[in-house]
Order: C-alpha cells, then structure tokens, then sequence
C-alpha cells in the first residue's frame, strides 16, 4: 500500500516556470472510489484525500503559488448517507483541530478562508472554522480557501440576495450594478488562473461558476489520494506552455 500513495515529502528541486499561476483551485475528486481500489470501506479515501491536503502546503510554497482554492465538501454532499456523513464530520473536525495548531500558518504567513454555506455545518465544525479564519486573518503572503457547504450556483444566488438587500435598503443603486460590483458580493472574487480536477471526470460540478470564466482548466486521470507533487508539477508546466488569449 505504500507504494500506492508517498507521503509527497520528497525532495527533488522544483523546475522553475516563466509563466506560474498565482491561483490555483483544485477538484480533490476520487477518493472512494481509491478505497475501493485498495478493497477498503469507501470512506476510508476521505482520509487519505486529507493527507494529501496536507503536502500541498510545502508545494505550493516550493512553486510560490500565492492563493489556493480547494473543493473540499459541496452542497449536494450533504444528501450523502448518514454514516458517511458523520464520518467525514469528525474527519473534518480531526483536519480543522490540526490545521488551527499548524505551526505554518503563522511560519509562512497563510490566511485562511471558508467558502460557502458554512451554517449547515454542526456547531463544533462551525467554532473551529471562526478560530482558523481569526487566527490568520492578519496573514498576508499565502491564502488557501477551503470551499465547504460550497456551490457555484449557490454562491451567485446568496450574492444576488445580498445585493437585492442592499439595493432595497438604498446602499447600492440598481444603475450601478456591474460585473466588479457584483464581485464583492460572491465569497471570493479572485479567479483561479488554473484549475485541477482529478478522478477520471471531466465536468466542473458547480465549482467557482463566476471566478473561473477565463481559468485554463487540466483534467487528470489519477484518483486525489495518488496525485503526487510531480503531478502538481506537470499540471504548472502545462499552464506555463499554454497561451492564454482571454477572449483576444
């Protein structure tokens, strides 16, 4: 089994690109179905998929990619089965208790962020994520967001909600409303440059809808418990060879 999935601790020097996206944002897609391939309880996956959360740090400091946004548990999830859903609840609660006492948070000055419905979580995932997010909310070199109880349709709907709101309360005028105004009203408005989906899928299932209308997007076979750090590497390089006319 330890020849299926590294530690992704390795230390082979990192190729230099001319062209690294600042935002990469990641669909962590596959991992039941990798528990299965190892003929394990398919919630099993859940934890190695967390593992490898967890190596992508020191990569994406070793390519100095500023911000990451990672797919991490969407609205439908919730309609999982009650077993399983508890299961990844106190995964999720393990994750977020080590992650508050990651000394690299405050090492490499990484702020950390939520997307999402966050309020249908229970209560003690919802008190960990506010101390995560007070306790780097003055970090300014790195950003991961985490996009939990997340969906790109959703995040457009709460938007316009909050903006009809403000409208009706006379804070915005409705001649004023833009694309950039419409910006502050989504969860987070920086567009990922690149965007990773493993698994073997080749859909974009409700992810970052507004922020990646321009983003160049790699679809990779492999299951996320075995994307390893030259997978990672590979993926920049082809976003480095592509060129990116943004609608020119």
């Amino acid at each position: 089994m330890t020849e299926m999935i590294r530690d992704g601790s390795d230390s082979v020097p990192s190729k230099k690109f001319e062209n690294t996206p600042r935002h990469i944002g990641i669909i962590m897609d596959g991992n039941r179905r990798f528990a299965k391939s190892l003929g394990l309880d398919p919630r099993k996956g859940h934890e190695y998929g967390e593992k490898k959360v967890q190596n992508l740090v020191e990569w994406c400091k070793e390519f100095d990619i500023k911000e990451l946004t990672l797919y991490s548990f969407s609205i439908q999830n919730f309609n999982r089965p009650k077993k399983e859903f508890n299961y990844i609840m106190k995964l999720f609660a393990a994750a977020a208790t080590r992650l508050l006492n990651d000394e690299r948070l405050e090492k490499y000055e990484i702020k950390v962020k939520f997307l999402g419905r966050i309020n249908m979580f229970p209560k003690n995932i919802q008190d960990l994520i506010n101390k995560i997010e007070e306790k780097t909310k003055n970090n300014k070199e790195y950003r991961i967001n985490f996009a939990m109880a997340y969906g790109g349709k959703e995040e457009i709907i709460d938007g316009i909600k909050n903006l009809v709101d403000d409208v009706k309360k006379g804070i915005v005028k409705k001649e004023s409303i833009n694309e950039e105004l419409f910006e502050k009203y989504v969860y987070n408005s920086s567009e990922p440059d690149l965007i990773i989906r493993t698994g073997g899928e080749k859909r974009t299932s409700n992810f970052l809808m507004w922020q990646s209308s321009y983003s160049e997007w790699i679809f990779l076979d492999k299951s996320w418990p075995k994307f390893e750090k030259e997978d990672f590497e590979k993926s920049i390089e082809d976003f480095s060879n592509r060129e990116r006319r943004i609608g020119r």
